[in-house]
């Protein structure tokens, strides 16, 4: 019985590894399709799109996060660190659809750092 709650633990700590080395990756793509947003046409399709897909990876975040919480017993520190990634990620689409770049680009780099730290911390 112990045999398997470890592999368990295994299995949901590596879905939230992959979740989050998901979400970094994700928005350093934002990063980049930023730049070809400035510098070509096909930009803001790319940026929109990369929107919806850091959203999606930032909610598997929170599933993930839950997931290796609930069965194993640990610690809902990463609950809480994935549910205000998501509240970032919310409030970083509202300021780009609200077409607000003095803020939208600071909080994106914010996020991309706290994203590699919390890789950083897995």
């Amino acid at each position: 019985m112990a045999t398997q709650v470890t592999a368990n633990a295994r299995r949901s700590t590596s879905f939230l590894q992959i979740a989050i080395i998901l979400q970094t990756l994700t928005i350093f793509l934002q990063a980049v399709s930023a730049g070809l947003l400035l510098t070509s046409s096909y930009g803001e399709t790319l940026h929109s799109v990369g929107a919806r897909v850091m959203y999606g990876a930032s909610m598997l975040y929170v599933l993930a996060a839950v997931l290796a919480w609930k069965p194993g017993g640990g610690s809902p520190r990463p609950v809480w660190h994935a549910s205000g990634f998501l509240v970032l990620a919310s409030v970083q689409v509202a300021l780009g659809i609200a077409h607000i770049p003095s803020v939208h680009l600071p909080l994106g780099v914010l996020m991309f750092g706290l994203s590699v730290l919390a890789l950083a911390r897995r």
